[in-house]
């Protein structure tokens, strides 16, 4: 499982990718059922969890890196012709790495959920390593961007306390154990950041963390308990800045509503908002809650689903280009998206230099990547369509998990289940 258009593992993004795929197929396996896209998205996860348990082959040492970033870039072939060398790069008691330890955790947690029923022994193995390694993520602190510092060019890691929530409410929603729960309410306020919106992606989990653990308070019989009421109030002020009419909507939008916090990978931030937003809509919706409230003005889901629509149609094409960002969707989308499999005709077999042809060549990719997610417009809402244009035109596999769990909510609009477990 690459993260995006080379031949690079990096074992962070990758967790990430399986986490919310996880969660994902557990919110709306039934609507993926509907369109008969469950049994993919469950095989689709299974390949990225089958990597992760062989990733951690003992309790503190975890493989979170295959490849040579710099010799990678320097080579432009079909992943069937590597042939440079693949080195692996661990964290371990001696060079931690929280984050990417809890983020596996998280994944390993989730998954186990996905597949508890459909096959309870992997469900058990997965659900053995994700205690493991939030113990290991927990009992040796440190951040993998400190202790193995060339990572930091790639997926720099800005703290790991998000990580250690979202594995804890993985962990507790997976186990019903107390100790994980006991976590999120008692040393790991430490990292919650209470009434402080914040941004969900593969570097930061905290708002993810703040819905996940919502759950709690409007399914889980834990109403009454006041620091999981202030996850809640933090991913409801989460809601409030995503809502466009809201007193607190933020104002990092474009001037057609999307909202945009970066120019590499644009599209990440707007998806990830808009699938929290359902995800939290449907919860209301779920338990009956009619609205929530931001600085006395009033939003009922409808409104929050409102803007999750408005997002995922300016991916498909409601935007200033007129263009599906979506790869294979629509009658005009990126024709050059930066992937190597992609451009590379199928029957060659270029070497790792002699493939650069393939790259500087005019001609649209003879590969359509479909359902590939490119990185997006600008501020200005412009898009380049060249293949060296990786900020815009490289797809990432967490940019498809996350389009794959906004357009699976979308699918029709029904309850959310009010255990993972029943």
């Amino acid at each position: 499982m690459y993260d995006a258009g080379d031949h690079m593992k990096f074992g962070l993004p990758m967790a990430f990718t399986a986490s919310v795929l996880s969660w994902s197929i557990l919110e709306y396996g039934d609507h993926l059922d509907k369109v008969d896209q469950l049994e993919e998205a469950q095989d689709s996860l299974k390949w990225i969890t089958d990597f992760l348990v062989n990733a951690h082959p003992k309790d503190n040492v975890l493989y979170i890196q295959v490849g040579d970033p710099k010799a990678d870039h320097e080579c432009w072939n079909r992943p069937e012709d590597m042939t440079e060398k693949r080195p692996l790069t661990q964290v371990n008691t001696s060079a931690p790495g929280t984050e990417v330890a809890a983020e596996t955790a998280a994944a390993m947690a989730s998954a186990s959920l996905v597949f508890k029923k459909s096959n309870p022994t992997y469900s058990d193995t997965l659900l053995k390593h994700a205690k493991q390694l939030f113990t290991f993520a927990n009992e040796n602190r440190g951040s993998y961007s400190e202790s193995i510092p060339d990572v930091q060019k790639f997926y720099n890691s800005t703290g790991y306390g998000d990580e250690l929530l979202w594995a804890a409410g993985w962990l507790y929603h997976a186990t019903g154990d107390k100790t994980y729960l006991d976590f999120v309410i008692g040393d790991g306020q430490e990292f919650a950041e209470f009434g402080k919106p914040s941004w969900f992606s593969w570097d930061n989990k905290l708002a993810g963390a703040q819905v996940l653990l919502s759950r709690l308070t409007f399914f889980g019989g834990n109403k009454d308990n006041s620091v999981l009421q202030k996850y809640k109030k933090t991913a409801e002020a989460v809601m409030c800045g995503l809502l466009p009419k809201s007193p607190t909507a933020t104002s990092s939008r474009t001037k057609n509503g999307m909202i945009f916090i970066s120019e590499w990978n644009a599209l990440q931030h707007p998806v990830a908002s808009a699938f929290l937003a359902v995800v939290y809509s449907d919860y209301m919706l779920s338990s009956r809650t009619a609205k929530i409230t931001c600085n006395g003005d009033s939003f009922k889901p409808a409104d929050i689903r409102k803007f999750a629509v408005s997002q995922v149609e300016y991916v498909l094409g409601n935007n200033p280009m007129k263009m599906s960002f979506l790869v294979g969707y629509g009658d005009k989308y990126p024709k050059y998206v930066h992937h190597r499999g992609a451009s590379i005709p199928a029957d060659a077999k270029p070497s790792c230099s002699d493939g650069f042809k393939y790259f500087k060549s005019s001609d649209p990719n003879p590969n359509v990547a479909t359902g590939a997610l490119v990185g997006g417009p600008f501020l200005n809402g412009t898009y380049n369509d060249v293949r060296d244009n990786a900020m815009q035109g490289e797809p990432t596999t967490y940019n498809s998990a996350l389009i794959v769990g906004l357009l699976s909510s979308l699918v029709t609009t029904s309850s959310v289940v009010e255990s993972f477990t029943s």
